[in-house]
């Protein structure tokens, strides 16, 4: 393959939380890069998945919900979110076709409506959904926004998803690849270790605990081994929520680090080693350097 007839650019993937964005993303790239969660507000940062289709590299920016912000992680994850959308060649707005028009995709079909770049919209979970409500809605949104493409998707059964994956592929401007062939996503491992353990809190402890609470990888060592011995804290904003995450006997947090080191193990692709310790700190959210972390900017 010569550089003459390859095509890469960016896409931005936006919508409302728990749209199934991040279950797209990994459908599109063929593999988990993004972390997933029936709980709404799981992404917090801009990650892309590299999906291959042909001659074409896609680059799907993996954006945070868009949502009202109340604190400063808030602001700094919507800011992503527009960041993303405003860099990217094309933009996926990515709708839940079960819930509908409420007031958060509302606030984005508003915003997407002045757009500057070309727009797909992908109705998805329409497995959910029966087919005189899908028509409807797909009326409204192209009445509304008038996109270049629509398309109605189930991202978890993969129903749509090639078709969707093809067109964003043409769409593409020529251009060499921006990656190595073998590269899946331009986050570190560290950072997807950390999101890893994330997801694991965020799916174990359900309604337990609030999303006040992020993962930090604190040292990473490859041994000569082969193995690999990763600590990471996880921090909380108080004592109540660190009995939770423990557990009765330490029971909850094994769990948690039995879940994640599976994960990682799996990405890496080698053994690995996880010590897991939580941390009470109330303001860790005004910490510049987590934000660092998990690729967050500083948001005023």
């Amino acid at each position: 393959m010569t550089e003459g007839n390859q095509r890469a650019g960016f896409v931005a993937v936006i919508g409302a939380p728990n749209a199934g964005k991040s279950t797209l993303v990994n459908a599109l790239v063929g593999q988990k890069v993004a972390i997933v969660s029936p709980k709404a507000q799981t992404t917090r940062s801009r990650i892309m998945g590299i999906a291959i289709e042909g001659t074409t590299q896609v680059l799907l920016v993996d954006t945070p919900g868009i949502f009202e912000p109340r604190r400063r992680l808030d602001r700094a994850m919507v800011a992503a979110a527009w960041t993303g959308a405003q860099d990217a060649d094309l933009v996926l707005l990515v709708i839940d076709a079960a819930s509908g028009i409420g007031g958060e995709v509302e606030r984005i079909i508003v915003s997407v409506a002045e757009r500057q770049h070309p727009l797909f919209l992908a109705l998805n979970k329409i497995d959910l959904v029966k087919k005189s409500k899908l028509l409807s809605l797909s009326a409204e949104l192209t009445a509304r926004l008038n996109p270049d493409k629509i398309f109605m998707i189930s991202a978890t059964q993969g129903d749509g998803v090639a078709d969707l994956k093809t067109a964003l592929a043409d769409t593409m401007p020529e251009g060499p690849w921006l990656f190595p062939e073998d590269e899946l996503s331009d986050a570190t491992d560290r950072m997807i270790a950390a999101e890893l353990t994330r997801e694991q809190i965020v799916n174990q402890l359900h309604q337990e605990l609030p999303y006040a609470t992020a993962v930090e990888t604190e040292t990473w060592e490859d041994r000569p081994d082969g193995s690999t011995v990763i600590r990471q804290q996880i921090l909380v904003e108080r004592d109540s929520q660190k009995a939770i995450v423990i557990g009765k006997a330490g029971r909850r947090l094994k769990a948690i680090g039995a879940g994640a080191r599976a994960e990682i193990t799996q990405h890496l692709g080698r053994p690995v080693h996880l010590f897991l310790h939580v941390k009470v700190n109330p303001r860790w959210d005004e910490d510049r350097g987590l934000y660092r972390e998990i690729g967050l900017e500083w948001a005023d």
